[in-house]
């Protein structure tokens, strides 16, 4: 599980752990991913804590080879890793035409690369594990024009290609053995959005009176409920699915706002 020690990638952990699953908990944050790894294995769970930069293609072959060390083998990949950046959004006062440019590809690199790199690590593990299954993380800004956000809109952009190509390519090459597909999730409140779509009193900021009003459930999500779709991409029960993007959204992508 990249992205181990974020919001949403804490309810993942959860929900792979609960359904029995030993899980290594990927991330740049040594202390957070150590203290989610000690309260699962003190439940009786099994769970590893590994210091990781995605976009560092040595840390993540040491993190393999420990994970491999402690487990045994790798059967499925989580690419929760990604998020924005100051420098990665444009405001609507600002030029169009001078935009940060740098700032754009470095939230594109992260978004992207840190899916397609630890692709390439533990990808070689799931193939001499056997098969297994790989999801990514979209977002609704690879489907849909979203304002400022143009850096993690050009990765998640990227990633909805690089699941379907891959797929492909997988599937030509391992038939039914590993699988990758993703899933698109709409809004939801995490740490890095929350002051963006509420405000302290937790009453919704203008962006986010937006964004509820484009979401016919007309309400944001909670991380608890992607986990549905993630087990089930993780399992042998969707053995026939790759390449597809889920979207777990309350209809933000369907609703035409009319």
């Amino acid at each position: 599980m990249t992205g181990g020690t974020g919001i949403l990638g804490g309810s993942f952990i959860d929900a792979i752990c609960g359904a029995g699953a030993k899980v290594g908990i990927l991330g740049r944050n040594a202390a957070v991913a150590a203290q989610r790894a000690a309260e699962i294995n003190k439940k009786g769970g099994s769970a590893l804590a590994l210091v990781a930069d995605v976009l560092d293609e040595a840390q993540l072959v040491a993190a393999r080879e420990k994970i491999l060390q402690e487990f045994g083998a790798v059967h499925g990949l989580v690419n929760a890793a990604g998020g924005n950046m100051p420098e990665g959004i444009l405001q609507p006062d600002e030029n169009i035409f001078e935009m940060n440019l740098s700032g754009m590809q470095r939230v594109a690199e992260l978004n992207l690369w840190g899916t397609l790199l630890p692709t390439q690590v533990f990808g070689k593990a799931i193939v001499d594990a056997g098969g297994g299954s790989i999801v990514n993380i979209s977002s609704m800004s690879s489907q849909r024009a979203i304002t400022k956000v143009l850096g993690y809109s050009l990765g998640k952009a990227g990633i909805d290609c690089y699941t379907k190509w891959f797929a492909v390519e997988l599937a030509n090459r391992y038939g039914d053995k590993i699988r990758m597909n993703a899933i698109a999730p709409g809004f939801f409140l995490t740490e890095q959005n929350r002051t963006l779509l509420t405000n302290e009193d937790n009453s919704y900021t203008q962006r986010g009176n937006l964004v509820i009003g484009q979401t016919p459930m007309k309400r944001f999500g909670i991380p608890e409920e992607l986990n549905g779709a993630l087990l089930w991409l993780l399992g042998e029960e969707s053995r026939f699915v790759t390449g597809t993007i889920i979207n777990i959204d309350g209809g933000f992508s369907t609703s035409s706002g009319v």
